[in-house]
């Protein structure tokens, strides 16, 4: 087995597998190829369904045969195959511990229905009572609230495990969607409902050779919780091999098969470079690194003028937070416009009325054009003294 190790393997990866001495690998993370039409390197990812099935069948024996009996399986895969592969994986043998989403912003646009922003993250086991989840390590534990918040001294001061869901407070006066770093109190990583942004072209993440790319922080706290330091983590479908860079950078040793000769050199270049102990790239927690969605440069006048209205002593409640940050967004828009006029004649003029409702759009703000114009008239009647300086200038 010692030979098999520490390489990207170019070749088929259920022969691969088969290969490998049975019982000899720890961790499986896959993230196949989801039969949805995308063209890779060497492989179109196409097939009939039923001939979908079976190959997923065949290497998810593969990899069964290849787990230690306390090993563990992580599968990444879409909408169109999650529920068949899941049935398909508990007929080998496996056990579902639990079924993450992985949600990201800037999800796939499409025209006929919701954009797709999340993929599916199945955590398999081969036996009930024996495998790794390294529940008392720091690392995979969270603050809790019990103590922080409450001061409770019956809260362990180690913390807690992750929940596996992350759930918007429905105690709002709008149903919406916002970016995670809007909400304090939802998407925490001790949840089962995770948010890591793609690896889109523009980060400094990107691999640059392949279209498909996990951030080092999801596959980090994989790793981390069902796997031990030295052991062996395996990759079927290495593509841009951060899989295997995580591992290595984490103390794991590990394997990977892939099809494509381009892919194989530039992973195993990927590897060459990465070290023992080296951070791995991203924020551990994204939503708190990234900006709120009011706080972006444009927005910081409005941000001056709302905060002197309230300049609260304690934490707002987390609804009351989302009404502020839709207050702001919508007199965003408003001021956008520079106008002198009222509110009333400006919604009645259709031009301008158009210009505010589509600034409310760029922005994000959820609702319909009714709701923006009654929240705008809300918030101009609050703020009485803003009347007469609604027309801002450029300074």
């Amino acid at each position: 087995m010692t030979t098999e190790l520490g390489r990207i393997h170019n070749g088929d990866c259920i022969e691969g597998m088969n290969s490998l001495p049975e019982g000899s690998v720890d961790l499986v993370f896959a993230d196949p190829p989801f039969n949805i039409g995308y063209k890779y390197d060497v492989y179109e990812d196409k097939m009939a369904a039923e001939d979908y099935l079976k190959w997923s069948n065949d290497w998810m024996t593969a990899a069964y045969r290849a787990l230690k009996s306390d090993g563990t399986f992580w599968l990444a895969i879409g909408d169109d195959f999650a529920a068949e592969l899941k049935i398909e994986a508990q007929k080998i043998g496996f056990h579902c511990r639990s079924w993450v989403i992985w949600y990201y912003t800037f999800g796939v646009n499409c025209k006929h229905k919701f954009t797709r922003s999340h993929t599916h993250l199945f955590h398999f086991i081969k036996d009930r009572k024996n495998f790794t989840f390294r529940s008392e390590d720091l690392d995979n534990r969270v603050p809790s609230a019990r103590m922080l918040v409450y001061g409770d001294k019956r809260g362990n001061p180690a913390g807690r495990l992750p929940d596996d869901t992350w759930i918007i407070p429905p105690a709002i006066d709008q149903t919406f969607t916002l970016r995670p770093q809007d909400l304090d109190d939802c998407y925490l990583p001790n949840e089962s409902d995770w948010y890591f942004p793609r690896i889109a072209g523009t980060f400094k993440e990107r691999a640059g050779f392949h279209g498909c790319q996990m951030p080092e922080q999801l596959l980090g706290r994989i790793i981390r919780t069902c796997s031990d330091d030295n052991q062996v983590v395996m990759d079927p479908f290495s593509g841009s091999a951060s899989t295997l860079v995580v591992s290595k950078k984490l103390g794991r040793k590990f394997v990977g098969f892939e099809l494509s000769e381009e892919y194989v050199a530039a992973g195993t270049a990927r590897l060459d470079a990465t070290t023992v102990g080296d951070e791995l790239t991203g924020a551990p927690e994204p939503k708190m690194s990234a900006p709120k969605t009011w706080q972006g440069k444009k927005n910081k006048r409005t941000r001056d003028q709302l905060a002197e209205e309230s300049a609260p002593q304690k934490p707002l409640p987390v609804e009351q937070r989302i009404a502020e940050a839709i207050n702001d967004g919508i007199l965003t828009a408003w001021l956008s416009l520079k106008s002198s006029e009222t509110v009333t004649n400006v919604l009645d003029d259709e031009a301008a009325a158009e210009r505010f409702y589509q600034e409310c759009e760029r922005l994000g703000i959820p609702g319909s054009r009714s709701f923006c114009a009654e929240r705008l008239f809300a918030i101009v009647e609050r703020l009485p003294q803003m009347q007469p300086t609604l027309n801002f200038s450029d300074e």
